[in-house]
Parts: structure tokens; C-alpha cells; sequence
């Protein structure tokens, strides 16, 4: 199979396999139990907080690992109280927007920031935020669907004279491109380990120390009294080398997956009636969302997917339905143009003669 939808999950490097399997196997303990082989699992899970943090340039202690990117986001709001008022942009993750969606049920006061065509937040973004005086704010740095990077550093360095909190859904962005948590002035960060080559169902909500943390999980002092709950040894510890490996081979990978892009960008444009969504805006270099003229994004998908190639229509979270892409919708797309779709999402085992697979076969298809 040639698989182009790296932003939807990874295959796991064996490397990081390798790094998991004796925790999975012989070095079972638990790592609060006090004996060898809890201290053994402890040391491991420090090991992989630092080697996180080390990918985006925090201390260890900054670090609260989570089942994965869905918890961190939804860690990131649990502070808001009745009353609170948040911000967010209209083409967040479904995990942020539904639980936009639920706070809102409680109690709580939000505002959806609108986007441009290119899916760029407009630029009266700072003046609305200013009036409305939220608590929270959070903008996704990269967009899984389109690609579309966020200025996420200009709006947060505004937002901080306000003593407004901003948090960034940056699961999409870790990995493929330099990911500094202080040179974004940012106060919460949600990463994921799947999308970097390590094992599903880790994750982590990276804090600065003088924000306030609600545990949405009590019970346990595990993670620092952040998140109760045994913690996932084996996969802390795949997310903990995923992070060494994508910070050692981030140029090289980033390199890579634009040159694909780029061939792909061009073979595309070939095809008449093909349109690359938010294509004027800054993106991720390994992903392009594209719609052609009349053929059914899903349907398509479906009929690459027989001939052995993978892609996506949109956010693997929100897949299924037959409801045209919220994010596209939210970029004033047309809801029957968002309804021909297709993402294709590159990675660092691509290769050139994948793309132009790809492309022969989407030509024989339409």
C-alpha cells in the first residue's frame, strides 16, 4: 500500500519500537512501586519527559504526559469555570470545538474567531479578542486538514499584555517543523505522540509553570498531581524516543516531504478543475488538500483506496459523515467544493516514485 495520510496517524518507527518492546515485556513495574523494577519504569518516564521537552525547548517539569493530543486540549480548559469566556478559532480540532460546545451548555461565554479563504485568522482577530476580554484563547499552530500555519507568535505576544491565556493545538505542526514553546509566548500546548512516528494513545499538555492546572483526572499523584492514573510506561517511552529522533532528523524530514510536495503541487495542477485549498497561505510541507470539479472527495478516497493507496477527505477524528468539512466550510468554501476534498499527507518513508504512482493513478481514476 503507498499511504499518504501521515497527518491522520504514523506508522511506528521501529526504532521506537524497539525503545518500547522491554517495557512491554520483562521491566513491567509499576513506577510508583519503590522496588527495583518500579524505579526502573520511573526512570524510563523521566527519561522520555525530558527527551519531549527537549523537542520543544522546556524543562521536564513543564511536561504533563496525557492519553494523547484530545486530552491535553481538553486539560488545557478544564480551569474555565461557570461564567468563564473563551476564544477560539473556527477551524480547530473537533476535540477543541466540541468541547467549546459543551462549556458553552455549562455556563460558559465563547467566541469563534473567524477565518479567511486561506484559513488564516482575519486580521481584526486582535480587536474582537480585545473587546470580548476572554480568558483563554486557543489557535491551533498548524491545521490538520489544509496545512495552514497560524501566526500563532504574533497574537499570543499580543495577547499576554492582556493577561489573557493562549493555548495552541500544536499536535498537527510537531515534527515537521521547528516547534519552540517560548518563542511562541504561548501558555499551554497540546502534542501528540502518533503524528511523530510513535505509538498511539500518548500524548502530552505542555504549561508554563505560573499557569494553574485543573486536573481532569483525580486520584493519584501521578504527573506531578496533574492527571491521576497509572501511567502508560511503554508508550511514554516510545513518545519519549519518537521526540529524540524527530528532533535529530527534523531538517532532513522537513526537506524531504516539501520536494514531495512540490512535485505533487505541480503534477496536480495539470488536472482541470482541481483547486489546493488554503494554497496562497504559509503550510505544513508535507500536506495538500485539493477538490476537483464534480467528483466526490469520499468517493474518490474509496476508489484509490482500492488500488491500494491511502488518503484523506479531512480530520481522520471527524471522518464518516457526509457533512462537507467543517474546517473548509469554515473558509467560506461552498459546501458542494468542500464535498470534493481529498488530503494528501506526506512522510519521511515517501518517496518519489509514490507521488508519481499517485498521480497516474488519479488521472486513470478521473
Amino acid at each position: 500500500m503507498s499511504y499518504f495520510d501521515h497527518n491522520a496517524t504514523t506508522p511506528l518507527d521501529g526504532r521506537v519500537l524497539a525503545a518500547m518492546l522491554p517495557y512491554l515485556q520483562s521491566l513491567y513495574g509499576n513506577p510508583t512501586s519503590l522496588y527495583r523494577l518500579g524505579r526502573i519504569a520511573r526512570t524510563a518516564i523521566d527519561c522520555a519527559r525530558e527527551q519531549v521537552a527537549a523537542l520543544v525547548g522546556v524543562t521536564a517539569g513543564q511536561v504533563i504526559f496525557t492519553s494523547g493530543g484530545t486530552e491535553a486540549n481538553h486539560l488545557a480548559f478544564a480551569g474555565l469555570n461557570t461564567g468563564a469566556r473563551f476564544a477560539l478559532s473556527g477551524i480547530e480540532h473537533p476535540s477543541v470545538l466540541q468541547q467549546a460546545a459543551r462549556l458553552q451548555s455549562q455556563g460558559c461565554h465563547w467566541l469563534k474567531l473567524d477565518v479567511s479563504g486561506n484559513g488564516l485568522l482575519h486580521r481584526d482577530t486582535l480587536a474582537r479578542l480585545k473587546a470580548f476580554k476572554p480568558e483563554l484563547v486557543s489557535m491551533m499552530l498548524a491545521n490538520n486538514e489544509t496545512g495552514t500555519l497560524e501566526d500563532v507568535r504574533h497574537y499570543a505576544h499580543a495577547l499576554r499584555a492582556d493577561d489573557i491565556i493562549v493555548h495552541t493545538d500544536a499536535v498537527q505542526a510537531l515534527g515537521k517543523i521547528p516547534v519552540a514553546f517560548a518563542d511562541l509566548a504561548v501558555h499551554l500546548m497540546s502534542l501528540s505522540s502518533h503524528k511523530i512516528y510513535g505509538p498511539k494513545g500518548c500524548g502530552a499538555l505542555v504549561y508554563a509553570k505560573d499557569i494553574p492546572i485543573t486536573p481532569l483526572l483525580v486520584g493519584g499523584g501521578q504527573e506531578q498531581g496533574h492527571r491521576a492514573g497509572t501511567e502508560n510506561v511503554a508508550a511514554i517511552v516510545g513518545f519519549g524516543k519518537a521526540a529524540e529522533l524527530a528532533l535529530a532528523e527534523l531538517d532532513d524530514n522537513r526537506r524531504h516531504v516539501a520536494t514531495l510536495k512540490a512535485d505533487l503541487e505541480q503534477s496536480l495542477k495539470t488536472l482541470p478543475g482541481l483547486t489546493i485549498f488554503a494554497e496562497q497561505a504559509p503550510r505544513l510541507p508535507n500536506t495538500v488538500q485539493f477538490g476537483i470539479d464534480g467528483i466526490d472527495g469520499e468517493m474518490l478516497l474509496m476508489n484509490l483506496d482500492k488500488q491500494g493507496i491511502a488518503v484523506s477527505s479531512g480530520s481522520a477524528c471527524a471522518s464518516g459523515g457526509s457533512e462537507p468539512s467543517p474546517v473548509l466550510i469554515a473558509m467560506g468554501i461552498a459546501p458542494e467544493q468542500a464535498k470534493t476534498a481529498v488530503r494528501v499527507s506526506l512522510g519521511k518513508d515517501n518517496t518519489e516514485a509514490d507521488v508519481i504512482a499517485f498521480i497516474h493513478c488519479l488521472k486513470t481514476l478521473i
